[in-house]
């Protein structure tokens, strides 16, 4: 058995080469089959769509806020890997008690390449994952933003709901060359009307394709409210999952330019 610190500062003992693993995050489950791990994977959330065969090949434990405890225990895991904000702490308590569960707490682009490269050392596949973390940092310095524009990211509709200033959205809105100006709360995802939009007098507005999606219909509506607003319907994916999908996202932030 061997000791490993995760990112909220727990500490875990796991297998030196976990066999069995259950993935409770989207991101999570992509990074592992990304590191060669698809093969110890035994259990994903309905909602880890990517890469297919996750779904199709893997026991669905139910979604990420309401995770399947019994199903779960009965795939007998030596590793669970989940993340403080996506996951009920409480469903996560409960499995720690039984499991090791790894839990990674992410709000820059920093703290994803180190969630990389722990997951890297939990798995043993380092050399797999300094070579991710290698390839992202490479394009963040490859791909800074050269102007800055002040914009609102919208997760949500009824009520609309925006990234705050400490999530991982908003360091990678930094990274596309946006200034995030959500209103400075303690929610990490503040409501907003059209009110208080006008307001804040954005230069850009973001719609997000996930967790809602933003459709036509709606740049529109926004548009006819905003018309001195640029409006953009982006690609939420590449804005939120923290992992190999980051590659992607880097090359995609290069080709929105702020306005």
């Amino acid at each position: 058995m061997t000791t490993f610190k995760d990112q909220c500062g727990r500490l875990i003992n796991i297998p030196q080469a976990p066999q069995r693993i259950v993935s409770l995050v989207p991101s999570q489950t992509e990074l592992l089959y990304h590191l060669g791990l698809g093969s110890k994977v035994v259990g994903v959330t309905a909602y880890c769509v990517h890469p297919a065969e996750a779904l199709q090949q893997k026991t669905i434990i139910g979604g990420t806020k309401n995770l399947q405890l019994d199903t779960i225990r009965n795939l007998k895991p030596d590793l669970i890997i989940g993340n403080k904000e996506e996951n009920n702490k409480v469903d996560i308590d409960q499995l720690a008690k039984e499991f090791p569960v790894w839990i990674s707490d992410i709000d820059t682009l920093d703290q994803a390449t180190d969630m990389i490269e722990r997951i890297g050392n939990l798995c043993q596949a380092q050399k797999a994952a300094e070579s991710l973390v290698h390839k992202i940092k490479s394009l963040a310095n490859q791909y800074p933003a050269k102007e800055r524009t002040t914009a609102l990211y919208f997760i949500w509709k009824k009520p609309y709901m925006v990234c705050g200033q400490n999530t991982f959205i908003n360091s990678m809105m930094e990274q596309c060359g946006f200034t995030n100006v959500a209103p400075t709360k303690d929610e990490r995802y503040p409501t907003l009307n059209f009110d208080e939009i006008a307001e804040i007098q954005p230069q850009t507005i973001l719609l997000s394709s996930e967790p809602y999606s933003f459709t036509t219909s709606d740049l529109h509506h926004f548009g006819d409210k905003f018309p001195n607003c640029t409006i953009k319907i982006v690609d939420g994916e590449l804005f939120s999952w923290y992992g190999n999908r980051m590659v992607n996202a880097l090359e995609y932030f290069s080709k929105i330019k702020p306005s």
